[in-house]
């Protein structure tokens, strides 16, 4: 009997990544990964004319589709797998990233009547420009009572979809007039692979107001945010909402020949990348946290109870596995904060060091930091470098570095933006807690989880809980793919739920870090500082980082009108 495989693609901020793997074992036979031609498009658009305005980040759909196309390709050809041997394919996307498309699919933005409007292209998880469409929302939705609210921790980011939907409308009428759906990726993606529609209820759930329950919010309440979007579920959304795992369709002749798949390969449902990770990260029980730590940093837990906790970005029931509630909070800043301060921040002498050793910047960065004892810098930092995602889901609040001097070195500042992201994720998991929310245990996965153990400890002694390293490599990538295993189903060689694909499939804990004692103390005292500036700065509606910006994004729009 052949052996049976999956392929699991993860779409992530910068680059896709696709996997092959054993659907009997779990073991990854090959791995390809690309970055996106138009990476993130926060500038110009690609006509080069185009400029776009503060907080913009957009994509190319395009990148999607060749990058795709090329890893799944690769994987095929260095494992020398017969693609009929191929069961299922899943895949997961980053969230919200969002897209007007006609109804076959095709996105605005490859119509040459629109490929200069930038509201036609793909409205990337980390655009806040849709803020202000954010806090009208959370306001109106107050004034009313709604009862979804609740569900989101009490306020809409301006992340999530209909901000961005309300942006278009009131920025590009034409746009939201020429677009006959609004998709999030995870859905546009299995619809370029099956040439089915099929939306899926974690992405639905989570960053579009969807509730297994009740559904959407009601036309009374889009109506009430502006007469134009009354109907918008029902003329340029979806009521039909599929569970994770569900089979959307098959590869189709069409799909076949750009990726290399045989007709008929069963494709699930789309999901959300962290989403993702927790089944790849083999979780199957509830009350376990799940830290994705990538480009920005996402938590994760299933669990018996419904709970309404606020400043979270959602409680969904099946959102990630079915029978359970699914809770996500996040932070959206985390590797991206790291790779500015390597890009933007280092001296030379660190440069030439790195080369020196043969090492990157961030490297040595870790090894500097980790010799700096907690608290010998007098640093603090608020980790808001691309605005706050959790527990205060504003986007508008900016990051800050206190206690400078002549003296402060590179490294120093580098251990204080770690010290600020693990106080940040501190006060998520501690608000969980304080609102009845069980957590057992904590297991983290990526990037960073994988290849930083000085972060990974300094997590732990601010934490002050053992983190447990996932010992699935690629975990997100392998989520998507167990889900590929299910949509096959166990006739085909797969399996019929989740919870076997994850046990079969999962690959337990690799290693633990454990909180050092003698840290503690002084971590405790600097979170105590973090906190009170963390309210100050950020519950503070007159906020001096508020005032900031907004003379920044005034300076911007004259400079824009004026072209000086």
């Amino acid at each position: 009997m052949k052996r049976k495989f999956v392929i699991g693609i993860d779409f992530g901020t910068l680059s896709t990544r696709t996997i092959l793997t054993n659907v009997a074992t779990g073991e990854i036979i090959a791995v390809a990964e690309r970055e996106y031609p138009h990476k993130i498009i926060d500038k110009v658009l690609p006509d080069g004319v185009t400029i776009l305005g503060p907080d913009w980040a957009l994509q190319h759909p395009a990148d999607y589709l060749k990058c795709a196309s090329t890893t799944i390709q690769e994987v095929l050809n260095n494992s020398g797998i017969d693609p009929k041997q191929i069961i299922g394919v899943g895949t997961d996307f980053t969230e919200c990233t969002m897209l007007p498309t006609k109804a076959d699919g095709t996105p605005l933005c490859m119509i040459d009547a629109f490929k200069s409007n930038p509201h036609a292209y793909v409205k990337l998880w980390k655009h806040h420009a849709a803020a202000e469409e954010a806090d009208k929302l959370n306001e109106i939705a107050a004034s009313r009572d709604e009862d979804f609210l609740a569900d989101y921790g009490g306020k809409i980011s301006s992340e999530w979809m209909f901000p961005k939907i309300w942006q278009i409308l009131n920025e590009a009428p034409e746009i939201y007039e020429a677009a006959d759906r609004f998709m999030e990726l995870a859905d546009w993606i299995t619809l370029q692979l099956t040439g089915v529609e099929k939306r899926n209820s974690c992405t639905a759930g989570y960053k579009a107001m969807w509730n297994k329950q009740n559904g959407y919010p009601s036309a009374a309440f889009f109506k009430a945010l502006d007469p134009r979007l009354e109907q918008v579920i029902d003329e340029k959304m979806s009521r039909d909402i599929f569970p994770v795992g569900h089979k959307a369709g098959e590869i189709t002749e069409g799909s076949s020949q750009w990726t290399g798949l045989a007709v008929g390969t069963a494709v699930s449902v789309g999901i959300g990348d962290a989403h993702a990770a927790v089944i790849g990260s083999g979780i199957t029980k509830p009350d376990i946290l799940l830290m994705v730590m990538g480009t920005s940093g996402c938590d994760m837990l299933v669990s018996n109870s419904d709970i309404k906790v606020p400043g979270i970005s959602g409680v969904c029931e099946d959102g990630i596995l079915p029978g359970f509630y699914g809770y996500e909070a996040g932070q959206s800043c985390m590797g991206d904060h790291f790779a500015w301060f390597a890009e933007h921040c280092v001296p030379e002498r660190i440069e030439e060091e790195a080369r020196a050793a043969n090492k990157k910047v961030l490297e040595l960065l870790n090894e500097k930091a980790d010799n700096i004892r907690p608290g010998a810098s007098g640093l603090l930092s608020l980790d808001w470098w691309n605005g706050n995602r959790s527990i205060l889901v504003d986007a508008d609040l900016t990051g800050s570095i206190f206690g400078l001097t002549t003296a402060t070195t590179a490294e120093e500042i580098y251990k204080s933006l770690v010290e600020a992201v693990a106080f940040g994720k501190r006060m998520i998991i501690e608000n969980f807690i304080n609102h009845g929310v069980i957590i057992r245990e904590i297991i983290a996965t990526g990037g960073i989880a994988e290849k930083s153990p000085f972060i990974m400890q300094t997590f732990a002694d601010i934490i002050g809980k053992p983190i447990h390293i996932a010992a699935t490599q690629q975990g997100t990538a392998m989520g998507a793919a167990m889900l590929g295993a299910v949509a096959a189903g166990s006739r085909q060689g797969g399996y019929d739920t989740i919870q076997r694909a994850g046990r079969e499939m999962g690959k337990g804990i690799k290693k633990t870090y454990t909180p050092r004692p003698e840290h503690r103390q002084i971590y405790d005292e600097l979170y105590s500082e973090y906190v009170t500036l963390h309210d100050y700065f950020g519950r503070n509606s007159d906020s001096p980082l508020k005032r900031l910006k907004k003379i920044k994004i005034k300076t911007m729009v004259e400079r824009k009108e004026t072209g000086k």
